[in-house]
């Protein structure tokens, strides 16, 4: 399936578009128009209309992980569209927090988004067709509740804190012409896990690429080579990253990947 992606939302700013802390990506996948994500304000809607792109025209939305900087624009969108529905997993919910000492930080979906858009947010579980070769697929990785804890990221429960284990974060897949294409976009559990979660789940098909954030802001850089390493040996033919991964892990990534890796930054296009 011919595939375009462009970055709406990303850290990186170019001449004419603003970025932010966020992300959001619009996919021209076949006939259908899906938009990953929202971003962290409404400047998705200021950038996709100087892209180009018509919200109205959007037929579905997927939100990565419950997270406000990839949701935050979510009331702008169904205020301005009225057939798209967003999906997330089934677990998602405003339970989302940053622990700093003894304090925790609300870093979740946009406050009672749920209770106002009942019918817009659909919630799903296992691996789930989106559309016409684009699907839903969840972590299947075990342990990474360990990944929550080292990162202070908890949810709030009836029965207290818990380390995050990320069960509301989903790879969007695409069966692009030049093979599956995975859009995740901050990629927590880890984007090795996340290749092979989804050549566990499409065993027959060939994983192109890897689109997204990789959360390494805060890692050291043996830890990142060690990735750049573990994405090597996953076979992948292109990766493409930004967002949490920031700019002194990029570089890092950069003189191990080589070519076969690229700068995420608002207005980008990728075609497939």
């Amino acid at each position: 399936m011919e595939t375009k992606l462009t970055v709406v939302v990303d850290n990186i700013s170019n001449e004419d578009l603003q970025g932010e802390w966020g992300l959001c990506i619009h996919a021209k996948c076949g006939e259908n128009n899906v938009l990953i994500d929202t971003g962290a304000s409404n400047l998705f809607a200021k950038n996709m209309e100087k892209l180009g792109l018509n919200i109205a025209d959007v037929d579905y939305g997927a939100i990565s992980h419950a997270h406000y900087d990839h949701s935050n624009g979510l009331q702008y969108f169904f205020d301005h569209n009225d057939k798209a529905n967003f999906y997330l997993r089934e677990s998602a919910a405003e339970n989302c927090y940053h622990k700093k000492f003894i304090f925790h930080f609300y870093i979740g979906l946009p406050r009672h988004i749920i209770k106002r858009n009942p019918d817009r947010l659909k919630f799903v579980s296992g691996d789930y067709k989106l559309c016409e070769g684009v699907y839903l697929i969840p972590h299947k990785t075990p342990g990474l509740e360990a990944i929550g804890k080292r990162e202070m990221m908890y949810v709030r429960t009836k029965k207290g804190w818990k380390p995050d284990d990320f069960s509301h974060e989903q790879s969007v897949v695409i069966d692009t012409d030049k093979g599956l294409v995975i859009i995740n976009s901050c990629s927590h559990g880890g984007a090795v896990n996340i290749i092979n979660e989804v050549k566990e789940t499409f065993p027959d098909k060939h994983i192109y690429g890897l689109i997204g954030g990789f959360h390494l802001y805060n890692k050291s850089e043996e830890e990142v080579k060690t990735l750049a390493e573990g994405i090597i040996s996953t076979g992948i033919d292109y990766v493409c990253t930004g967002h949490c991964t920031m700019n002194r892990a990029y570089h890092i990534l950069k003189d191990i990947l080589g070519d076969k890796l690229e700068q995420l930054q608002v207005g980008k296009i990728i075609k497939i």
